[in-house]
């Protein structure tokens, strides 16, 4: 039986995509209960406690805060989880990914689908001038990369690495929000975004047959140009320097 790890795979289109793999996968939900994603600790030591063998990553654990919060470890709270326990996560289980027949990578992310999303090379814990859309866009923005750098990273892996945008999906992001907002944006959500229980749909396809190539990036399984790999080097070493 295929193992699939899902980190945020207690809520939405996480838990969604969880539920539908339930009856052909050992299926591994992971979410705050398990391990505190903002932690570089914590997440080191919940890769240590995962199977030596796993055929699919799923990186959809993501967390916003209208207001800038800063975690133990000194960083930007949405960067954290958003990004730099996404790059730890996949380079961490890449040993026990390489260990399956068909490994993949899924990451839920941007994949140029939120315009105006750019990295703040300078200041990627945004200390001036934090908004939460803001670092939703950034987060985007360095996702994209992502893939692009571990693709660039390890040439030789067998590993495919999937970057896709599912678009509007009602996901629970209004929770973050104040009110009105929160309000205003959750019945926006029910009215017109996809449910997460059809956003799933597609995801379970790429996991059981993932691309030939080494990266793909599909917004709502439409292909789409790749990231530059120039940025997604610097960004590589970014986040190395930061850990």
């Amino acid at each position: 039986m295929r193992t699939a790890v899902i980190a945020g795979g207690t809520r939405g289109i996480g838990k969604a995509l969880a539920d539908r793999l339930a009856t052909g996968w050992n299926v591994i939900g992971l979410g705050s209960a398990d391990a505190d994603l903002t932690s570089v600790k914590e997440t080191r030591d919940l890769i240590g406690r995962l199977p030596s063998r796993i055929d699919a990553l799923v990186l959809s654990a993501g967390r916003f805060s209208p207001r800038r919060i800063v975690t133990a470890d000194g960083f930007e709270q949405s960067f954290a989880i958003n990004v730099l326990a996404r790059y730890l996560l996949a380079d961490g289980l890449r040993p026990a990914l390489e260990r399956a027949e068909r490994p993949v990578v899924l990451n839920l992310c941007g994949v140029g689908g939120i315009p105006g999303g750019r990295l703040h090379w300078d200041d990627p814990h945004l200390t001036d001038g934090y908004r939460m859309f803001r670092a939703i866009r950034q987060g985007a923005r360095a996702n994209d990369l992502l893939g692009a750098g571990f693709a660039g990273h390890y040439p030789g892996t067998p590993i495919r690495y999937v970057l896709y945008n599912p678009l509007f999906v009602d996901s629970g992001l209004h929770r973050h929000l104040d009110q009105p907002a929160r309000a205003l944006l959750g019945v926006t959500a029910a009215l017109f975004a996809q449910k997460a229980t059809a956003a799933a749909v597609p995801l379970e396809r790429l996991l059981d047959r993932p691309p030939t190539a080494a990266l793909t990036a599909l917004r709502r399984n439409v292909p789409i140009p790749l990231p530059a790999a120039a940025d997604a080097a610097r960004l590589y070493a970014l986040l190395a320097d930061m850990i």
